[in-house]
């Protein structure tokens, strides 16, 4: 028997599914925004199933797409920024490549050394890959982490260097502005992964609809990868 659709079982067909998702990580909407998009196009859908759409299928998209993505490159830049959940602070932990090309992210309560070791294996067990060089700011928990994890790459700690990283930042924040609030760490998590998958798509690290227009491959690129879950 073939495989079962991930889409199997919801009243809405995949094309409508796949649309709000890719709108809510593409723009800087709302989940409300999101659904008087669709309703001024005919699907009448309420916020709460939009928000559920993008918790269930935003991992399976981007791990859908993780067969057809770009080897990063040997210089990760790492650092921590904040996001507020539930009225309470939270680091989130972020990596790019000297491409620009966002290798892992990671909601933790904490910033320290047992969160920095979950985000570099994670990172490590998903690309398959280590790099030569890492670089991070001045924060005493990366060292003993790095020698553990990474021994053969040089931690490189200098001022500004860790720029490209924290510039990145913005776009997260960016996008995270519109929203009425994150409830919990487990859907944070997937909103900034699916913010990070989007990123990476729209910076072309991903062999997905290679051929077509630019203005066009982000849709293209959902459509394809609907069929693969």
């Amino acid at each position: 028997m073939p495989p079962k659709s991930a889409f199997a079982g919801f009243r809405f067909p995949p094309e409508v599914i796949v649309v709000a998702v890719r709108w809510y990580l593409r723009y800087s909407l709302s989940y409300r925004d999101a659904e008087e998009l669709l309703v001024e196009r005919g699907v009448k859908v309420d916020h709460v199933t939009v928000y559920r759409w993008v918790q269930r299928f935003t991992p399976l998209l981007a791990d859908a797409a993780r067969f057809c993505r770009h080897s990063p490159g040997d210089r990760w830049f790492v650092d921590e920024t904040y996001v507020k959940v539930s009225g309470v602070w939270r680091y989130v932990y972020r990596a790019v490549d000297q491409y620009g090309q966002v290798i892992d992210v990671l909601v933790s309560a904490r910033r320290d050394a047992d969160a920095a070791r979950r985000f570099f294996r994670r990172a490590l067990s998903t690309l398959k890959v280590k790099p030569s060089e890492v670089v991070t700011d001045a924060a005493a928990i990366y060292p003993a982490v790095l020698d553990e994890l990474i021994p053969s790459a040089w931690h490189h700690v200098e001022r500004y260097v860790n720029n490209r990283v924290e510039a990145d930042h913005s776009q997260l924040k960016h996008r995270l502005r519109p929203m009425r609030g994150l409830r919990t760490d487990k859907t944070t998590q997937v909103v900034i992964a699916g913010h990070a998958f989007m990123q990476n798509l729209r910076r072309g690290h991903y062999e997905l609809a290679v051929d077509t227009p630019p203005a066009m491959r982000v849709a293209a690129a959902f459509a394809e990868l609907a069929w693969a879950i």
